[in-house]
């Protein structure tokens, strides 16, 4: 039976609430819901009868900015056209801070109960400081939907949706219809050689697309014919936000274009490594393990990851704090804490929220200037190869089983 929450554990939460809630009100809406209200006025502009695509709203940083979601996204936000702009907002911000409460449970619960500690103190803990991240902060004050992409992943390939149910495969290919980006999720259930939830997922992609194209036929075909290959509708590739690297690569020789060649070699040989590893940890049984990696191969293979993309830090700082307490020897115990303090401090002070890097296009000429300019995508990279993979049946960890092996080994 577990103990009540003391009132040292209670004061400790209290503490580190109270600090997140005080950073939150110095720090301010830095964005004022910036990516919400294009998206906002591309759906009044298309409800006016225009081509969702042709919506462009200048921006002092990158030019002219775009919707750029698929056509699957925009049908679901049409809704949201109707309504006042601060109705909007509340509901984004209202349903980011629940999907990342319940997340934040989905991931730490079953660590708490597996080293003992009570879960719902180790949550309460967890929450504030996921919500310090930088990802997190970004992702509220711009006004994305990443957290809702979070919650069908998650809920989908770990958490909520039996392994062998013939549901498995539709939040990813749902998520994969709203953004891209979860497309990876796709490969790597192929790579792991569940079939039927890989089938599905692709199925769900599809039909999800095949509905948005028969309702709007003519934005389905612009998006999927020009607009999602015009890379210049989502930014500038050597903005310090875009940490991926192509962003890296083009940060280094700013004005000109990096060489495409070495871009797609390099692409290459982390997403083969990336995702060989990912495989290696779903075998192993550490299925979070073999998730976090796709999500941060995705990032930094994809040619613009901002920010509020970078959510696979979350459970990369859960997987090796879980690694580091089950870990008997004294020195690896305590390099695996300095990691994930260094996971948590790179991924809440970020690259954009504390430095101004202007509005123009400069090179980067030092060494201290690369690793604060390319923090993130370095970190990204440093976890793919570093990441731990704990060897045990993730059912009894991930599927809040109460029959739980207390025995790990990372490797």
């Amino acid at each position: 039976m577990r103990s009540p929450v003391t009132a040292r554990q209670a004061l400790a939460v209290a503490g580190v609430t109270g600090a997140v809630g005080a950073f939150y009100l110095i720090y301010g809406n830095r964005h004022d819901y910036y990516d919400l209200k294009i998206y906002m006025s591309a759906m009044r502009w298309w409800i006016d009868g225009n081509a969702l695509y042709d919506y462009a709203q200048p921006d002092a940083l990158q030019g002219f900015l775009y919707f750029t979601y698929p056509p699957f996204a925009a049908l679901l936000l049409w809704p949201f056209g109707h309504l006042p702009l601060g109705v909007t907002i509340a509901a984004f911000t209202i349903g980011t801070v629940i999907a990342v409460a319940v997340t934040t449970y989905w991931l730490v619960a079953p660590v708490a109960d597996r080293h003992g500690v009570g879960k719902w103190f180790a949550v309460a803990l967890a929450v504030p400081l996921v919500f310090m991240l930088e990802s997190i902060r970004e992702t509220i004050t711009f006004g994305q939907l990443n957290m809702l992409l979070i919650v069908l992943l998650l809920a989908d390939l770990l958490f909520a949706v039996p392994r062998n149910s013939r549901w498995a495969g539709v939040g990813v290919g749902l998520a994969t219809a709203i953004k891209l980006f979860p497309g990876i999720f796709i490969v790597y259930l192929l790579i792991t050689r569940r079939w039927r939830a890989a089938a599905v997922a692709a199925g769900t992609a599809v039909g999800a697309t095949l509905f948005a194209a028969a309702v709007a036929p003519r934005d389905s075909w612009q998006f999927w014919t020009e607009s999602l290959w015009s890379t210049e509708r989502v930014g500038r590739t050597d903005y310090t936000g875009n940490q991926s690297i192509q962003g890296l690569l083009a940060r280094l020789v700013v004005p000109d274009q990096p060489n495409r060649l070495i871009w797609l070699l390099l692409v290459a040989a982390v997403a083969v490594f990336g995702l060989l590893r990912a495989r290696r940890a779903a075998a192993a049984g550490d299925e979070l393990a073999g998730l976090t990696l796709a999500g941060l191969v995705a990032a930094v293979v994809s040619p613009i990851t901002w920010p509020h993309h970078l959510y696979w830090f979350v459970p990369a700082i859960v997987i090796i704090v879980d690694a580091a307490a089950a870990e008997r020897g004294q020195r690896r115990r305590l390099g695996l804490f300095a990691l994930a303090i260094g996971v948590y401090a790179v991924s809440a002070f970020g690259v954009v929220s504390f430095i101004d890097w202007g509005t123009g296009t400069f090179p980067t000429d030092s060494v201290g200037h690369f690793l604060l300019r390319n923090a993130v995508v370095l970190l990204s990279l440093a976890l793919i190869v570093a990441l731990p993979i704990r060897s045990r049946a993730d059912d009894a960890l991930y599927h809040m089983s109460p029959k739980i092996d207390r025995s790990v080994r990372t490797t």
